[in-house]
């Protein structure tokens, strides 16, 4: 299917500032387009996703990616979609948040290649910029009425915004005039939010170039969840890109938990499976919604992605000994990924426990009695496995790689035993 059909079809179109002549300038060039991020944490999170796999459908297709860093912006603060001030970060903070998210960027573009993806941080030409230069050279360009009407900027008037704030538009116009001249850049993507700025992009190479103007605007919709809850996020925060603040267990769990009202938008959005792969599972959400096909397409496709086809294998591998309780057939590192958010006790390692003694003193049952009456009616699991013997001591075959035990109490309450 032709690009734009597709984006349209995915439901990825939200605004076009000149649909029509983009189509043209798309059906006679390759070109380079630019999507920008501002490192003020030091991963992405999963809204931020959308954006730059729009960006890489655009690479899919013969065109150039330029993937904006912004080292400069992040020191400002876009007022877009706040309520009050950004607090100001430090320039090694935001130094050492652009070289986290460059790395996680490069999972997503394919950097070789006539049209491989150049990554780019605006620190470079805003950086070493004086204010005479930037107040003659831009400011003269964008009229502060014409700033006013910006959405981003007319709805902070009355909570208060700073002067700081208030020129971010036009650092991020900057951008794209720099990217225009320098990478020959046509066209600005991002998200819904990003409109006002874009525009004053495309206004401030309309008015510093005597050519005519043949630079675009393109803006993808903000993701909902049929629910009308925020999208991207769980009750523990976050889904980030970082494995270390986000498992690839974690990760996987985010997608394949998704509702059956929002999957297939969801395939459409953030996978680059084919149309006729996409409708083959929207009908299986129809005929099969318990078989979770269309969930378990997204929960790999996206895994994949993002950590690897290893991390991808390891989250279906912990997935499955969970759901089928062989909770022995994980490894150590698998077991702290699995079981990272249970409750947990500090074992002294080498002191013989029998199991009574052991879950009352991790509290797993709240009185020896209780305890006694767990073991014995069967509600107690060992690393999967029912374990009905009250004189039960814990020793090595009970331990995972010397370093765990799982116990679970009833059907779903999970503890974890670490040795020290």
């Amino acid at each position: 299917m032709e690009l734009l059909k597709d984006l349209e079809w995915r439901g990825i179109t939200y605004q076009q500032t000149d649909a029509e002549g983009l189509k043209s300038l798309l059906d006679k060039e390759s070109i380079s387009i630019y999507c920008g991020i501002d490192p003020t944490a030091d991963s992405m999170h999963i809204g931020h996703l959308l954006p730059f796999l729009t960006l890489r459908r655009f690479q899919n297709e013969g065109h150039r990616p330029l993937v904006l860093v912004g080292g400069a912006t992040g020191l400002i603060g876009d007022p877009s979609g706040k309520n009050e001030e950004r607090k100001l970060q430090t320039i090694d903070a935001i130094r050492h948040n652009a070289a986290s998210i460059k790395n996680q960027l490069e999972s997503i573009f394919d950097f070789d290649g006539e049209n491989g993806a150049v990554m780019v941080n605006n620190y470079d030409w805003i950086g070493a910029m004086d204010v005479v230069t930037f107040l003659r050279d831009f400011g003269k360009h964008v009229g502060v009425n014409y700033m006013l009407a910006k959405d981003t900027i007319s709805s902070r008037l009355e909570s208060g915004i700073s002067f700081t704030e208030f020129t971010y538009t036009i650092l991020q116009a900057l951008d794209f005039n720099h990217l225009y001249d320098n990478y020959n850049c046509k066209l600005q993507i991002g998200g819904s939010d990003q409109w006002g700025n874009i525009t004053t992009g495309l206004e401030l190479i309309r008015r510093t170039h005597e050519e005519e103007t043949k630079a675009f605007g393109f803006t993808i919709p903000l993701v909902t969840k049929a629910d009308g809850t925020k999208f991207g996020k769980t009750e523990s925060g976050a889904i980030w890109l970082d494995p270390e603040k986000t498992s690839p267990y974690e990760f996987y769990q985010f997608w394949i938990n998704t509702a059956d009202a929002d999957v297939v938008k969801y395939l459409k959005y953030f996978t680059f499976l084919s149309q006729e792969e996409i409708e083959a599972l929207a009908g299986s959400v129809e005929t099969e919604p318990h078989l979770r096909k269309a969930q378990k397409a997204l929960a790999e496709e996206m895994t994949k992605m993002i950590h690897g086809e290893e991390a991808l294998e390891q989250a279906i591998r912990i997935t499955g000994a969970l759901f089928s309780g062989d909770i022995k057939s994980l490894s150590a590192s698998e077991i702290l990924e699995g079981f990272k958010d249970v409750p947990s006790f500090e074992q002294p390692k080498g002191d013989a426990i029998g199991l009574v003694d052991l879950i009352v003193n991790a509290k797993i049952s709240p009185s020896k009695r209780q305890a006694r009456e767990d073991v014995g009616n069967g509600a107690i699991y060992i690393n999967g496995e029912r374990v009905t013997d009250l004189q039960h001591v814990i020793d090595e075959k009970d331990m995972i790689e010397g370093q765990f035990t799982i116990i679970r109490r009833g059907k779903k309450k999970y503890f974890k035993i670490q040795y020290v």
